[in-house]
């Protein structure tokens, strides 16, 4: 651990999926002696895990510290001076499955190194991880990985390959244009925003004041209304500016063009810094006068640029005579050429990927030219938390509002800075929980004892023997008497079990042990330290005390500190700011991130308590407030092959639970236990760490359960409406002998409108959560469930939308649309009583019946939600009317108002093709009549009968939404994957197959420029794409490789209920329909698999006499 922040450094590798950045960051760590320079590139040294190292991909990120001494000149001194550096880099997965392991480390380091693959250029998930990067102000670095390909397989000319490195290079900038823009397109929409607010209030200031006195105070007040432009040169990628790595991590080298211009400076007398500018892009060495020039020079000479006649050409002469065509006396020449040393032996050897390897490691080290970029390019951490630290802790404020904002206290200046002094507040924030086996942990590992050691022991108990005149000991008792050290080393080492004395058991329990993944970013702990931690649901805004946050307040102690070094834990006394470190004491308390804090290093030591907590207000603050998780979408329901071993299941699934950033665990009402993983290797993954590590029994898993929805359209040939005289969609309906009777009518509501809802669920989920708050405030209890007696969350099968409005805009915005689509819609954003389901669905309940105590717009106002400015609900204003008064108000007037919207609330969640969530559609309340002619005694019959009565019209309204659903021609949309495969030229036909026969379509499909390689998009139901990764790989011998990335719903344009009538329906497929109902199918299944009825045929031909041999 470095104490010296200036010399600190936070990395992350982040990529596509097998564009080598474990085999890069082995390369690394060769430079640290931490594994051979022959293993480099085969041993996958971050990859722990037994399933990694098979499958060859990185499921969870692992962290190592590296050291780096770097050389600089000292200008006017004639002298070199050294620095010692401390590299903390944490290696991250590139498969979308496990994406949420990149954001959790993203959130933890300053600076990225990108790789992307030079053949297969930018994929998705390099988007992805682009993107990542940007919003987290990570300082990236590019890194063309594998550009030995161009060589060995696309035997690409130098010429060629410049071009083709020049063509990549675009293309990840234009990805970063992108980004720039669209925040660029963001701030002008704030900045107009403004301005209009500005002159809106200099108007009603102007009609108060008087036209004489607003003209003064706009001629004092200076107004600045041009709006500011952004330069983005510093966003892009360029070699010049020492942020673009070339390398082949497999061949371990790699440089920047830095490197050659320092060779070639003094060869040709030119200016290093000026031979740095030119060395990339269009310029060139003219023969004659030995003088760079540009492209406008050349006057139709055919000249090589100077990076492919300094750098490509010299490359490709290595590869060419030791690997292509192998040429010893060349090979010889180049290494005298080179001033390298290889041992004859080397040179003669067969293993030329060896002797490749060899020659670049001396000439072209991959680990210099990356420290040295990590160097330069990425700030250390007291520099780059003033950018980042204030997003963290304001996120709901936008960069550019932070930019140069000084610091506030005492908190944010330590912070800011990245104190690590005695009197700093101590704030670490954990990103993440990670399991490792206590048989792994420093304390419980085999203890070594070196060569030496045991020489030296062996004197010391000579000398004591003959001192004493003791007998010879036997060499096992002399070994049980040596101290063992805790430090190995690589130089005789020799493992020896150590023994505890007290009960003499060597073994050492295999339960796992969780320990929290985080950064310091201000103060110091030591070992033994008592800390406050904040969950990730406390509130800054309010003060430690208040009921909503005392139960995220928590007391934690350090158990343990260790420095991690891939697979290994290396246990230190302190950490000092600024670095990356795991920390044991957290189980039990935190799920998965948390924030840490104290008031200084000195007072940690202390006894915090929860009594206390007023004391420590000032450093408490809540860094976990930005997650981005990729959505579950794959669900499995598990239990023990033996039911006795529920108990072990349940405490693995917890485990699991908290190990695991992105999956999900809970319970479903029907008993059934259920994970919830982001894909099929998510899955597997998650099965394999119950069964041997965390349950330890054997386990059954369920055919994965995909979510679909129901909608509603309006078909060409649909039957009569159910109700005669009525709107399509309209349902008469009583309860308990007419007492209670009303009318329901269902529409599907206009597409704009839905994909408004959608997009805008953050939204709803705020509006819900306010008024439910200020609801358990004003002691009002509603009848309408709430999420935790809900079976099952659909939020996590939504995909993530950015909100299209702000909050306080969003009936606006309804109610605009719902004008434009005419009609009947034109009021609805005033009469919406409820959305759905779970109050935050893309489904609208809506009053007909001219009351204003259910409208939500008129409540949300009188509650004053959905402001900028809205006060949490313990600040509310005695002048603020809660909603219970309000409920109160109108419940002599509408009684069953909790019971529609229940009603209403149970059928949008559970539709009436197969009891999925509804989507899209909106339910018209025209009436609700209480009692009949004898009124009065219906109402008194009603109220001794209120429980019974209220369960009846809750069963009630919800059939009736479903049959009004019904009414409409229905439709099942099915979740979708979007699947990106790079495959070559001669298995598109068998790849194309295989999407095919799992109901996919292509969607695009392009050659890569300069390769053989074609990217093809397509979208495949999720329901079939298990087991599509392992078919693909399959029939195309591992040339194609899928990644499937949830994509959000689409509509299955079949009517379940549709059976051939017209003859030549008849005729074309038969009586009984050959050619299957597919929306039957996917609806019969999950009828199936929930149990409700399946109308089917269960003996096909009675008549036929079947035997047990066929």
């Amino acid at each position: 651990m470095a104490d010296n922040q200036e010399q600190v450094r936070v990395i992350t590798t982040i990529g596509h999926v097998d564009h080598g950045k474990t085999t890069f960051v082995d390369g690394l760590l060769v430079a640290n002696n931490i594994i051979s320079a022959r293993m480099a590139g085969k041993i996958r040294y971050m990859d722990s895990r037994d399933d990694e190292q098979q499958r060859g991909i990185t499921m969870e990120s692992s962290a190592v510290s590296l050291r780096f001494k770097m050389l600089r000149d000292t200008k006017g001194e004639g002298s070199n001076s050294s620095s010692n550096y401390v590299i903390n880099l944490i290696d991250t997965p590139g498969h979308v499955d496990f994406s949420t392991e990149v954001s959790a480390a993203s959130r933890l380091c300053d600076g990225a190194l990108v790789l992307v693959d030079v053949v297969e250029g930018v994929c998705t998930q390099t988007i992805t991880v682009l993107r990542q990067a940007w919003r987290d102000r990570l300082r990236p670095i590019l890194v063309i990985n594998k550009v030995d390909r161009l060589v060995t397989e696309l035997k690409l000319a130098p010429i060629e390959a410049y071009h083709h490195l020049a063509q990549l290079i675009e293309q990840v900038n234009a990805v970063m244009g992108s980004f720039f823009a669209s925040e660029r397109m963001d701030d002008d929409l704030r900045w107009r925003e403004a301005r209009d607010r500005r002159l809106a209030e200099r108007k009603e200031k102007a009609a108060d004041e008087g036209e004489d006195a607003a003209t003064a105070n706009a001629a004092a007040e200076p107004e600045n209304d041009a709006f500011e432009e952004k330069d983005d040169e510093d966003i892009y990628f360029s070699p010049e500016r020492g942020n673009v790595i070339f390398a082949s991590a497999i061949d371990g080298w790699g440089f920047r063009i830095g490197k050659f211009a320092q060779l070639y400076a003094a060869k040709l007398g030119i200016n290093e810094a000026n031979l740095r500018r030119v060395l990339w892009g269009d310029f060139y060495l003219d023969p004659k006068t030995k003088r760079v020039i540009s492209f406008k020079h050349l006057r139709g000479r055919t000249l090589k640029p100077l990076f492919v006649q300094f750098v490509l050409d010299n490359i490709w002469a290595v590869y060419e005579n030791v690997i292509l065509n192998p040429n010893p006396d060349k090979v010889e020449k180049i290494v005298q050429t080179l001033n390298i040393k290889i041992l004859p032996r080397d040179l003669k050897s067969k293993d030329t990927r060896n002797l490749l390897s060899l020659i670049f490691s001396q000439w072209l080290p991959v680990s210099t030219c990356t420290f040295q970029a990590v160097v330069d390019v990425v700030p250390p951490p007291s520099f780059a938390q003033r950018v980042r630290i204030p997003k963290m802790l304001h996120p709901e404020r936008h960069f550019d509002d932070l930019v140069n904002v000084p610091p506030k206290n005492k908190l944010e200046e330590d912070l800011y800075n990245c104190c690590s002094g005695p009197e700093a507040f101590v704030v670490a924030y954990v990103s993440k929980m990670f399991a490792v086996s206590q048989s792994e942990l420093p304390e419980h590992k085999r203890k070594t004892v070196t060569a030496d050691e045991m020489r030296a022991k062996g004197r010391e108990a000579r000398e004591a023997r003959l001192a004493t005149g003791a007998q010879k000991t036997p060499m096992p008792l002399l070994l049980e008497r040596l101290p063992i050290s805790d430090t190995q080393s690589s130089n005789g080492a020799i493992p020896v079990v150590s023994k505890d004395s007290s009960d003499g058991e060597a073994e050492v329990s295999e339960d796992e042990t969780l320990l929290g993944f985080a950064r310091l970013y201000s103060g110091t702990i030591t070992r033994s330290t008592k800390l406050y931690c904040t969950l990730p649901k406390y509130n800054a805004s309010l003060s430690p005390s208040h009921p909503s946050n005392v139960k995220h307040i928590a007391v934690v102690d350090v158990t343990a500190l260790y420095v991690m070094m891939g697979r290994d834990l290396v246990p230190v006394e302190r950490v000092a700011a600024g670095n990356v470190f795991a920390l044991a004491g957290l189980g039990g308390i935190v799920w998965r991130n948390a924030t840490l804090c104290s008031l200084s290093s000195t007072s940690a030591v202390g006894e915090p308590g929860i009594d206390n907590i007023e004391s420590a207000k000032d450093c408490l603050v809540n860094l976990a407030g930005i997650t981005d998780q990729a959505a579950p979408i794959v669900r499995v329901a598990l239990e023990p092959e033996n039911p006795a071993d529920m108990p072990q299941l349940i405490k693995g699934l917890r485990l699991l639970s908290q190990a695991d950033p992105c999956v999900e665990t809970f319970q479903q009402q029907t008993g059934e236990y259920v994970i919830l993983t982001a894909g099929e290797l998510h899955l597997e993954r998650c099965l394999k760490d119950l069964r041997e590590r965390f349950a330890k029994v054997a386990i059954q898993a369920s055919k994965p359960i995909v979510p679909f929805r129901e909608v509603a359209v309006k078909g060409l040939d649909m039957a009569p409406p159910k109700t005669k005289d009525s709107p399509r969609g309209t349902v008469h309906g009583s309860i308990s002998q007419s007492l209670v009777t009303f009318t329901i009518r269902a529409v599907p509501l206009p597409q704009t409108v839905a994909d408004f809802l959608l997009s805008n669920v953050s939204i709803l989920k705020r509006l819900h959560r306010e008024g439910h708050a200020q609801s358990r405030k004003g002691g009002k209890v509603h009848a309408v469930p709430t999420e935790e007696y809900l079976t099952e969350n659909t939020a996590n099968d939504e995909i993530a939308r950015q909100a299209t409005v702000r909050p306080e805009e969003f009936f606006e915005a309804l109610d605009k649309l719902s004008k434009d689509a005419g009609g009947q819609w034109v009021d609805i954003a005033d009469n919406v009583w409820a959305f759905g389901p779970h109050h935050v669905g893309p489904n609208v309940l809506v009053d007909r019946m001219g009351g204003m105590s259910t409208s939500l717009r008129k409540r949300s106002q009188k509650m004053n939600l959905l402001r900028p400015d809205v006060r949490s609900p313990s600040d509310t204003p005695e002048g603020t009317t809660p909603a219970a008064s309000i409920m109160g108000e109108t419940r002599h007037l509408r009684e069953f108002d909790d019971c529609v919207d229940t009603g209403f609330q149970l059928a949008a969640f559970q539709g009436a093709l197969c009891a999925e969530p509804m989507q899209g559609m909106a339910f018209f309340v025209d009436s609700i009549q209480v009692g009949g002619e004898s009124r009065a005694a219906d109402v008194d019959n009603i109220h001794s009968k209120m429980a019974q009565v209220t369960g009846s019209l809750i069963s009630a309204v919800k059939e009736a939404c479903r049959s009004g659903f019904l009414d409409w021609s229905p439709r099942l949309m099915l979740a979708m994957y979007t699947c990106d495969i790079q495959a070559a030229t001669d298995v598109l036909g068998k790849m194309y197959g295989v999407v095919s026969r799992r109901r996919g379509r292509i969607v695009s499909e392009e050659m890569k420029e300069g390769t053989s390689f074609f990217s093809i998009r397509a979208l495949l139901p999720v329901v079939e794409s298990f087991g599509f990764a392992d078919e693909i790989r399959k029939r195309t011998s591992g040339a194609a490789s899928p990644q499937l990335i949830f994509s959000g719903y689409e509509i299955l344009d079949q009517d379940p209920f549709w059976v051939p009538t017209t003859e030549e329906e008849l005729e074309d497929l038969g009586e009984k329909a050959d050619r299957a109902n597919l929306a039957r199918g996917y609806m019969d299944a999950v009828r199936k698999r929930k149990g409700m009825f399946v109308d089917q045929k269960i003996v096909e031909h009675a008549e036929k006499q079947r035997t047990l041999k066929k």
